[in-house]
């Protein structure tokens, strides 16, 4: 099955793919790689999920945080690249989250952005090599930050 129509099967809803907040830009293809900046848990109506693990939410709420992020990932995918059948695979993601100091399951929380991908792009193309390290704090006190590098397809 094709990314796209896997997608279209599940159902999902995107959040509108954000604009930079900064000097950056969101996505950069470098032959055939997209590099995807640190982006943020964006919801459908462009508000942002807030707080801190472990102090202002539990690590389920983390989850679905990091989950969201994902779907904001394919937003700008989608938007920058039209289909998400121009991505061949999932090649890495880096996932900081927002956590209080005692707290130490930053790999479960980021598991919600990895575990859409793996619905998304399939087992063999959507598990990558992965980092999940926790941070005293994040832009907009946002629980999770992801950023990503997957592969086109040739054609």
């Amino acid at each position: 099955m094709e990314h796209e129509s896997r997608f279209l099967a599940l159902n999902l809803i995107l959040p509108p793919a954000p604009e930079p907040k900064g000097v950056y830009t969101p996505l950069l293809q470098d032959g055939h790689h997209i590099y995807v900046s640190g982006h943020l848990p964006v919801n459908t109506d462009g508000t942002l999920h807030r707080g801190k693990i472990g102090k202002d939410i539990d690590q389920e709420a983390g989850k679905l945080a990091a989950r969201q992020v994902g779907l904001t990932i394919l937003a700008t995918l989608i938007s920058n690249l039209g289909s998400l059948n121009k991505i061949k695979r999932v090649i890495k993601v880096f996932g900081m989250v927002n956590a209080t100091v005692d707290f130490d399951k930053q790999p479960y929380v980021i598991n919600g952005c990895s575990e859409l991908f793996v619905e998304v792009f399939g087992r063999e193309n959507g598990i990558a090599v992965r980092s999940a390290v926790g941070v005293g704090s994040l832009p907009d006190n946002v629980p999770v930050e992801i950023e990503a590098i997957f592969e086109l397809n040739e054609e």
